[in-house]
């Protein structure tokens, strides 16, 4: 059962998503059903329950579908999903807490603050402000004065009581996607062909990420092999720190003197047309339909496992 929708901001975007992974899935041979769901509507579960299915793959985006008050319910119910467990969805939700885990792991990310919107950031420009805990770059200002400073501020702590201040990085913007082995392929993480994004706007935004046709997605980068090695090296140590299941993307920025730096961790990845795994998925060999399939095993298994572990007894 794929469940899309829900109360977030991105609401449109995961039901994009939600309609794409379910033609994929159905494609690879699997009987689906295709649910919304919401806090205030979670019938899809029982549904899902008296059905007697198999996987859930939830393709919720923003803070609850996407941030662990899903996830809780589902592993409240033991249920087999896709998809990150409450704790590590609701860590890397939290850009201020992926943030400190990053630099307690020894992984470069840029310098922040978390603060109230009715402060004021003492960080001096170009700085990047940003909700602490939504995704898709909304309400994101990059800002290269002190009055842009102001008007960001004074725009987005209308809509967000706590918002992330983080020093600006110019330079060529990678994702890397990364994701678990089956069993079968002997465990573990691999990382995903990295992918570059040059966007015709000045930053990669909303409209760039999901309805512009002239963003660019570049898989021959012009950096030295090494420096994407290490960039596929930082994302899978992101990737276990964070406690990850199954697959996230890992979004970075490489500046004029080639050093890499995470901004962040997102473990519930679009797939819209426009979106980075899918295309690096497809750029390594898998075609949707079978990157899906694999996710739906990959829940099966993990599973399994801690049916196992549960189980097990003393």
């Amino acid at each position: 059962m794929v469940l899309a929708g829900g109360p977030d901001r991105e609401r449109p975007v995961s039901l994009q998503s939600g309609a794409a992974v379910a033609y994929a899935l159905r494609e690879a041979g699997h009987d689906v059903r295709e649910y919304d769901i919401g806090p205030d509507d979670l019938s899809a579960l029982k549904t899902f329950e008296k059905w007697g299915g198999d996987v859930l793959f939830p393709v919720l985006h923003g803070r609850w579908g996407e941030g662990g008050g899903l996830q809780l319910l589902l592993d409240d119910r033991e249920l087999a999903y896709v998809g990150s467990r409450a704790r590590a969805a609701s860590l890397c939700m939290d850009k201020s807490r992926a943030k400190k885990l990053f630099l307690d792991a020894g992984l470069p990310t840029p310098d922040w603050q978390l603060l109230d919107s009715t402060q004021m950031p003492s960080m001096h420009p170009p700085i990047v402000i940003k909700p602490n805990n939504e995704g898709s770059s909304i309400d994101v200002a990059i800002c290269h004065n002190p009055t842009q400073v102001k008007q960001a501020w004074r725009e987005l702590g209308r809509r967000n009581s706590h918002l992330l201040v983080e020093t600006f990085i110019g330079g060529k913007e990678l994702t890397v996607g990364v994701v678990d082995r089956l069993d079968a392929e002997g465990g573990g993480t691999f990382a995903l062909p990295p992918l570059q994004i040059v966007p015709a706007a000045s930053f990669y935004d909303y409209e760039a990420k999901y309805h512009r046709e002239d963003t660019q997605y570049l898989f021959d980068i012009d950096l030295p092999e090494s420096l994407l090695v290490e960039a596929q090296r930082l994302a899978i140590a992101a990737h276990e720190h964070a406690g990850v299941n199954h697959l996230c993307r890992v979004d970075m920025i490489v500046d004029a003197d080639q050093r890499i730096w995470i901004l962040e961790i997102n473990t519930l990845p679009g797939f819209t047309s426009h979106s980075n795994v899918p295309l690096a998925a497809d750029h390594m060999g898998e075609p949707l339909h079978v990157f899906v399939d694999r996710l739906v095993r990959l829940a099966l298994e993990s599973s399994a496992r801690l049916n196992l572990t549960a189980n097990a007894g003393p």
